[in-house]
């Protein structure tokens, strides 16, 4: 699958609505390809209690509920179509998930994408030694 592929997997989803006075969804989306060359999709909830989730870990919670764990692109959108890296949090569950997705692509526009390693400067376990 091509990054427009992706790219348009990740637009498809990417309606932002409000649920409730207190819950708004799909500020963001995000798509994943697996290395079984499996697509997964996601929206964000922003929820007033703090609950809400990224979009990445959406899709990545459909990821692991069919089984696969190994990323081999990413790619997220905001409501207004910008690119966006994936926030620490998102950053830590990937690696934490699988190591191997430390090498999974991120799109950082159509044409240009860096690897998962390469994004955050320092690891937190790194931090705590």
């Amino acid at each position: 699958m091509d990054n427009i592929q992706l790219i348009d997997k990740a637009k498809s989803v990417l309606h932002l609505r409000r649920l409730t006075k207190e819950c708004i969804v799909s500020e963001v989306s995000a798509a994943l390809l697996t290395a079984e060359g499996n697509v997964y999709v996601g929206v964000s909830i922003s929820a007033a209690c703090g609950i809400g989730f990224c979009a990445e870990h959406n899709a990545i919670a459909q990821m692991i509920t069919y089984g696969e764990t190994h990323i081999n692109k990413l790619v997220a959108l905001s409501s207004d179509g910008k690119f966006l890296p994936p926030c620490g949090r998102c950053r830590e569950l990937l690696f934490q998930i699988d190591r191997k997705n430390l090498k999974a692509e991120i799109l950082l526009n159509v044409e240009r994408s860096i690897c998962l390693e390469n994004l955050p400067p320092e690891r937190w376990q790194e931090l705590r030694k």
